[in-house]
Order: C-alpha cells, then structure tokens, then sequence
C-alpha cells in the first residue's frame, strides 16, 4: 500500500503561486522545444479525473505546416466574423487583442472529447452526458499547469470553426472539438490575466457562492 503523502505549507504556497502563473500565453518564442515535451505533458494530462474513469480525451499534435496553415486561415476567418458581432469602442477593443500565438508556438495540439468511447461503460454519461467534454477541460488544465511548472507558456485558441478543425485534421466528427493549445516559451510573463491587462475584463473580486443551510 503507498503511503499519502503529506503536502506542507511550503508546498501549498508554491501550488497557489503556479496556479496564480497559469496565464494565457500569446507571445512564443521560436525556439525548439525538447521532443519528449509533448509526451511529458500528455502523461500528465492523464492524470485528470474523468467521468466514469473513461479518460474521453483525445489529442492530436499538429506539426504538419500545410495542417497548421489551414487552421490559421481557419482562426483568422472565425475571428473576422467574432468581430463583426461588436460595436464601437469594444470592436476597437477587440481588434487589438491578440488572440492566437499560433504563427510561433512550437508545439501546437487540438484536444477532443470522444463522446462514443465506450471505456467506463458509460457512467455518469447516462444522465450528463456533457461530462465527457468536463473531463477533457481538466486534462487541459492540468496540460496548463504542468506547462507553467516546466517554464512553458499555454495559449487556449477558441475562436475556430470546430467543425472545419475535424475535417483539416481527418479526425472523426463524433470527436467534440474542444481547444488549440499553443505551447512554447514566452516572450513575456506576467501573473496578470492578459484579458485584464487589455482592459476588455476585470477579474471577479468577490468568489460567487451561495450557502444553502
């Protein structure tokens, strides 16, 4: 039996301090990533808990340039249209965000939900079966963290037709689209949401709960 292990209050602070650094990154550096990255993070983004232990998540490393064009026609078409949707200052607002670091990030991965696998025998699926794709965003969260741990940036790229993303990469369409992680080094680091910094959002000061007793 392995003992639990015991986390002291020096490991707790530095927890919250990554967690505090798990940032969007936009700005990448160039720069080759080590080639065992990749697989370092998807160990680690199987670690996640998943409904009914059936692990839906699905990633696909694109390296190919002629696939990553087309998913940058993809973003840059998506985005023009998001844009459309706003008026006035905050369309201004929104042209200047810089919102893919997709022309730079080294390692760039497209996460699925399988929604058909029929690993964990479709518990908990039954009744919500949006569980699957709950279960991916905390592979990627934890993709997220394990990234800012190794000194890496993340940039989560959503603003894509998702269903131009299945037909580019040959995947199944029974796959759910749900991020394009750009990875690598970045070019600046802050702990301030990038969202923050561009005045578009202020973060909540007051955590939203409710007590029922």
């Amino acid at each position: 039996m392995t003992e639990t292990p015991i986390f002291d209050d020096d490991f707790r602070c530095q927890l919250n301090e990554l967690l505090t650094w798990r940032r969007d990154v936009r700005e990448f550096s160039v720069e080759p990533l080590p080639g065992e990255i990749a697989e370092k993070l998807i160990s680690a983004a199987c670690l996640a808990p998943s409904v009914g232990l059936s692990e839906p998540w699905r990633f696909v490393i694109v390296e190919d340039p002629a696939r990553r064009s087309a998913l940058r026609c993809n973003f840059e078409e998506a985005n023009k249209d998001a844009l459309s949707d706003y008026t006035g200052d905050r369309a201004q607002l929104y042209a200047n965000l810089k919102l893919s670091g997709m022309n730079t990030a080294p390692l760039q991965i497209a996460v699925f939900a399988d929604q058909h696998t029929i690993q964990g025998h479709g518990l908990g699926r039954q009744t919500m079966p949006e569980t699957a794709a709950y279960s991916v965003v905390t592979a990627i969260h934890t993709i997220w963290i394990t990234a800012r741990s190794e000194g890496l940036g993340l940039g989560w790229v959503s603003i894509l037709d998702k269903t131009r993303v299945n037909e580019d990469l040959e995947v199944s369409q029974d796959w759910q689209f749900i991020a394009y992680l750009c990875i690598g080094l970045p070019i600046t680091s802050s702990s301030t949401p990038a969202l923050e910094k561009s005045k578009w959002e202020q973060r909540g000061k007051v955590p939203n709960f409710i007590f029922r007793r």
